[in-house]
């Protein structure tokens, strides 16, 4: 990343059409090394997974809540982010060179002194094509394609040649063309385009609620306001629109149309929101708790010079392995410090994490609970000594339970989980309106807060819980889960809601 020392630099991306897969591999690098990322609401929220957890996202405006950064608001924020020394993505939809008003801002960094680099991305004609089934060209029918924009804001904007357009030899694809629907299909007609010509509305292509309608030119306007369709659309105008293609098109997923809230801490909500968005959920992220270091590291340090002290290491998260290991590397010892003491953990994610360290568990329980782990050490407990390595918070359940089976339980606390205090605007904005479908709560720290930042708004949604204990934790708060993991895992937590959603 940038030093503040010197200037930074801007890096205008393009974020594809919709998948968010279909980032390019140079504009997946320039988000790992952001500092700053301004985003439009046609990019996948699932790209700022990407960048840095330490990383500024700014949404520029989510489409239809009225709340839109101007052009000139914009454009400030990057030079500002740039002659701090910082690393700045401005993330468009598609590519940042179609439609996408780039020459105005590439036109204020210039003048402003401040490097640039324009990374193309995939544009929605192309995406709209291979996910809707709909070739652009086409041997004998079509031989040329023309990306037209449905809306000329601006009175100096060369106007359109609808007579050539008309007679253009090939394929149409009209962006942003929804409210002006009748202006363009009425000109084409009536500079000579045959009304029976072939037309797919694609809307939102390549996201999982992606919609296809198929008309014909003098149809569009009445198609448009009989479906009540809303941008962002594409038009696919010309004899392609009513070919049958023979690949396979993705079908609807089993979420398509859900919006899901995720509220695991930033740095973790990429697993569960991957999952969500693969089975068609519309996910929005609300971390609405940290991870953070320990307050002081005297007692982990001290643990981790008497390793050899212990028989057993206990880890009850994913988070207790990367904070415990991250502080054993910087005290200047490796795995070969844990010798022959034993592991310990709770759930096959923790169990993962510690076999991507090169060591095997040595005890696993077949049910993700801390009862479940207690229960099976008890019969080793007695004359044990066990080291717990835990968040800030959390149940005392596994203690207690050891050393009444006669072990001695000594805990640590590697991380801090603490609170975010407020929400997103647009996130609260979209819950108060009811039009959060689904939040997640994937453990006992996240529902408490989860209750603490929303409240009664709560009643607006259904709450999907990871386990039995933390649904208990939902229910003593008054809030009661609609649907509950059968496996307390991420995957369990979607195959639930896709259960749920189902019913």
């Amino acid at each position: 990343m940038s030093s503040p020392a010197s200037t930074g630099k801007v890096y205008l991306v393009g974020a594809g059409p919709g998948d968010p897969a279909l980032i390019t591999l140079r504009g997946l690098r320039c988000l790992q090394q952001a500092d700053v990322v301004l985003y439009d609401y046609l990019a996948s929220p699932h790209l700022l997974h990407h960048a840095p957890p330490q990383a500024q996202r700014i949404c520029l405006g989510k489409h239809g809540t009225g709340r839109m950064l101007s052009p000139a608001e914009v454009n400030r924020r990057m030079i500002e982010a740039a002659r701090a020394g910082k690393t700045v993505v401005r993330l468009k939809g598609g590519d940042p060179l179609l439609f996408a008003r780039v020459a105005e801002e590439l036109e204020v960094l210039q003048q402003a002194g401040v490097p640039f680099e324009i990374v193309p991305g995939i544009t929605a004609a192309l995406g709209a094509g291979a996910y809707a089934g709909v070739p652009l060209t086409y041997r004998g029918v079509a031989s040329a394609v023309a990306l037209v924009t449905g809306r000329q804001e601006d009175q100096a904007e060369q106007p359109l040649d609808y007579a050539a357009l008309a007679r253009f030899p090939g394929t149409l694809v009209i962006y942003m063309g929804v409210t002006t629907a009748r202006d363009w299909s009425g000109e084409l007609i009536r500079h000579g385009m045959p009304g029976d010509t072939p037309v797919a509305l694609i809307r939102r292509c390549c996201w999982p609620d992606q919609q296809t309608l198929r008309c014909s030119l003098a149809e569009v306007p009445q198609v448009i306001a009989r479906e009540r369709v809303r941008p962002p659309v594409l038009a696919v105008v010309g004899q392609v629109a009513a070919r049958e293609c023979n690949w396979p098109i993705p079908q609807r997923p089993p979420l398509a149309g859900v919006r899901v809230l995720v509220t695991r801490a930033a740095h973790q909500a990429g697993e569960l929101a991957t999952l969500l968005e693969q089975h068609g959920a519309e996910v929005w992220l609300q971390p609405v708790i940290r991870i953070e270091p320990p307050e002081s590291w005297t007692a982990v340090d001290t643990a981790l010079d008497h390793l050899s002290d212990y028989h057993w290491l206990v880890f009850s998260s994913t988070n207790g392995v990367q904070w415990f290991f991250r502080r054993l590397w910087q005290r200047g010892y490796d795995v070969r410090r844990l010798g022959g003491v034993k592991l310990a953990a709770i759930g096959p994610a923790t169990a993962q994490a510690l076999q991507e360290r090169g060591l095997r568990v040595d005890c696993h329980p077949e049910q993700y609970r801390a009862e479940a782990l207690a229960e099976a050490l008890a019969p080793q407990a007695p004359g044990r000594r066990f080291l717990l390595l835990r968040a800030s918070r959390g149940r005392e359940v596994l203690a207690q339970q050891l050393q009444q089976a006669g072990g001695e339980v000594e805990q640590v606390v590697v991380y801090r989980s603490t609170d975010v205090e407020q929400p997103q605007p647009d996130v609260k904005q979209l819950l108060e309106q009811g039009k959060l479908h689904w939040i997640t709560a994937t453990s006992s720290a996240i529902a408490r807060s989860l209750v603490r930042m929303f409240g009664p708004l709560l009643q607006k949604t259904r709450l999907v819980s990871i386990s039995p204990v933390t649904s208990h934790t939902l229910r003593q708060l008054g809030h009661p889960p609609a649907a509950e993991a059968r496996q307390y895992t991420m995957a369990g937590v979607v195959e639930a809601l896709v259960e749920a959603a189902g019913r």
